[in-house]
This record gives structure tokens, C-alpha cells and sequence, in this order.
């Protein structure tokens, strides 16, 4: 399982969230305590939104604690808004087009979580995609996968009803090849404006979600575990819920995909 972390509001340096705090993503990468594995060093990903509506992305094979250009462009990179990632695969060789976050037009995608039988299932997903989508898939994970699906079923519009529709198809897929229906998904992205984040499983296991404001009420993080701040106040955000940040602030919703229409499982099935 991996350990991300998401910021939104005043433009800060990225070390602020990514290096400089106690058991801060760096440390997590090598010592983290609520997942399953405590080494995340699998490689690791930023993505981050500056002077264009493409985000910038900077991602490596090698662990987060060892790799000494994260730490210098993350005390030099100021962003409103940026995704960090550290990994521990759970499927999919260790390569840079398997680190996350990923990135399509102004999107930007991380995940937490898994697709049990992924690799029963994975050709009818991918058979799911338009030319155009299918074409941008560049690496071999079930994240990556989901985050196209996403875009396939109308992220742009509606981002929630689009993880939904594409979980929906995943457990679909897996019913129908006779396999584990599983999907836990802690995931966050965005558009450049919204950050958005969904902490979903259809079993009891969701991987952790946490919240606070950050950086003295700068800004607001989501983070997979809380960073050791005395005056940061955390916030668990219980499993079947999407949270999303704007301008206006934080808001959050009920996310359950299995209880909706599976619509476009039956179109393109």
C-alpha cells in the first residue's frame, strides 16, 4: 500500500508538505505506520499546478528518501496546488510510467489501494476505453486504469458519479470472470482548481483519510497519514465519502458506487 499527500490553498513550497514536517511524506516512505508495509519505496510522484493548465510532473523509480533532486525542487517549487506520492506496488513493475500520480490534460490522479484479480480482469477494462484513452495508458497498473475509465465516464462533468461508474465496472468485471469482488481506493485528484479525494472499499479495509488545515490556515491537506504537527488538528474521513476543496472551502459528500445504476457497465459490456 502506498502513502500520498494533497495541498490546497496559498502557494507554498512543496517542502513544506513533502520534507519539512515530523513523519512527513519522505519519512513515510520509509517508516509508515498505518499501512500495511512500513517501506514505501517503490518510487514516487509529484504533480503540481503552476503558470499552466497542465500540471508539472516529476516522478522516479528510486525511493523518495534517497533520491536528493526531490528534496532540492521541493524546497524550490511554490504551488496552490500539488499531489505527492510515495509507492509500495501491489502490482505492476517498479517504472517510472507506474509511479503516480498520473497526469491527462489538466488532471492529476494518485490512489491508495487495489483491484483484487486485477490481472483476470484487466483486458476487458482496458477494452472499456476510447482509442484515445487507451493510447494514453503508458504504464500496467490497476490505478492508472481506473483514473482512465474515470475520464472515460465523465470526470470532467462529474467527477463523483465517474469514480463511482468506474469502480461499478471494475466489480462488474470481476463477478463476471469469477473472481474476488474487491476495490479499496483511497485516491485524490483534480482539475487544477477543485482538490478532490474519495475513501471508498466494499469490504471494512479502506485504506486511512485524513484532513486538516495546514502551513497556519494557509491552506488545507489530505493526507493518506497525518504528519507529527502538536498544533495541526486531524481529521479522519470515514470511508464511503468524497471530500473536495475550493476556494469557498472544504465540503464533503456520501460515495457509494454499489448502490447507484450501473449504467455504463451494461453499455459497454
Amino acid at each position: 500500500m502506498c502513502r500520498w499527500a494533497a495541498y490546497r490553498g496559498t502557494p507554498i513550497p512543496l517542502e513544506q508538505i513533502v520534507s519539512a514536517p515530523g513523519h512527513s511524506l519522505i519519512e513515510q516512505s520509509h517508516h509508515a505506520t498505518q499501512a500495511k508495509t512500513a517501506t514505501n519505496g517503490d518510487g514516487f510522484g509529484i504533480a503540481w499546478y503552476g503558470e499552466h493548465r497542465e500540471p508539472g510532473l516529476y516522478r522516479d523509480v528510486l525511493p523518495a528518501w534517497s533520491d536528493c533532486n526531490l528534496k532540492s525542487l521541493a524546497r524550490q517549487i511554490r504551488s496552490p496546488l500539488f499531489l505527492a506520492h510515495v509507492r509500495a506496488s501491489t502490482g505492476g513493475a517498479t517504472s517510472r510510467d507506474n509511479c503516480h500520480p498520473f497526469v491527462y490534460g489538466n488532471w492529476s490522479f494518485m490512489h491508495n489501494g487495489q483491484i483484487a484479480g486485477f490481472e483476470k480482469i484487466r483486458r476487458p477494462m482496458e477494452a472499456a476505453l476510447s482509442d484515445r484513452l487507451y493510447q494514453a495508458r503508458h504504464g500496467t497498473t490497476d490505478s492508472e486504469l481506473l483514473f482512465l475509465l474515470a475520464i472515460e465516464f465523465g470526470l470532467q462533468t462529474d467527477p463523483a458519479a465517474a469514480f463511482a461508474e468506474a469502480i461499478r465496472f471494475a466489480l462488474a468485471e470481476s463477478a463476471r470472470a469469477g473472481v474476488r469482488e474487491l476495490v479499496r481506493f483511497t485516491a485524490a485528484f483534480s482539475d487544477g482548481q477543485a482538490l478532490h479525494a474519495i475513501r471508498y472499499s466494499n469490504d471494512a479495509f479502506a485504506p486511512t483519510l485524513y484532513s486538516a488545515p495546514t502551513c497556519n490556515n494557509q491552506g488545507h491537506c489530505l493526507v493518506s497519514e497525518p504528519f507529527k504537527d502538536t498544533d495541526t488538528k486531524w481529521h479522519e474521513i470515514p470511508a464511503g465519502s468524497i471530500v473536495t476543496l475550493t476556494k469557498g472551502g472544504i465540503s464533503s459528500a456520501r460515495f457509494s458506487p454499489v448502490q447507484a445504476e450501473a449504467v455504463k457497465v451494461a453499455e459497454v459490456a
